[in-house]
């Protein structure tokens, strides 16, 4: 009689969350304010709306575009509003802030559009130890997502698992 090769991370009822499939993977552009200011520190209103008035806007066509000044510099608020006015229509999105910010902000926007209904009293590991690195960010959001719906949180693989949460 052969023995029989039970699976049972199969049979286990775990259901695996990769993060990263909600990793963005959109390129973005950084718009850098300091690029259009007079010796790279002084914005001059004419100059300035000149400047924006001549931008090369098709660079940025459906592109994601983080808007930031690297220079230690006093930008006016009409400065950001007139940057955003101009990119507005033709960017897919814009953000202030650095390119690691903005990357940040979509992978959260895309971990917080997740459908919980379909983890409802579920088993679920969040898959560690991926190709992509995954900032510690993503693994709290996840789980302040997941944890009002879940029967339990796990890290790690269906193999080797570290107990996050368990529904009482």
């Amino acid at each position: 009689m052969a023995d029989v090769i039970v699976n049972k991370v199969a049979e286990s009822g775990l259901i695996t969350l990769d993060l990263e499939n909600f990793y963005p993977r959109e390129e973005i552009l950084v718009f850098d304010m300091k690029d259009h200011l007079f010796m790279g520190l002084i914005l001059k209103e004419k100059d300035f709306r000149e400047a924006m008035k001549n931008l090369d806007l098709s660079v940025y066509k459906d592109k994601y575009v983080a808007v930031t000044c690297s220079a230690d510099a006093v930008i006016p608020v009409w400065a950001y509003m007139l940057v955003s006015s101009e990119l507005t229509p033709v960017a897919k999105d814009i953000f202030y802030g650095t390119a690691d910010e903005f990357h940040r902000h979509l992978f959260l926007a895309n971990l917080r559009s997740i459908d919980t209904a379909e983890f409802a009293d579920k088993r679920v590991v969040v898959k560690g130890c991926g190709e992509t690195p995954i900032g510690d960010f993503a693994y709290l959001e996840i789980t302040k997502k997941l944890r009002p719906v879940v029967k339990t949180i796990m890290y790690g693989e269906p193999c080797s698992t570290v107990p996050v949460y368990k529904k009482r």
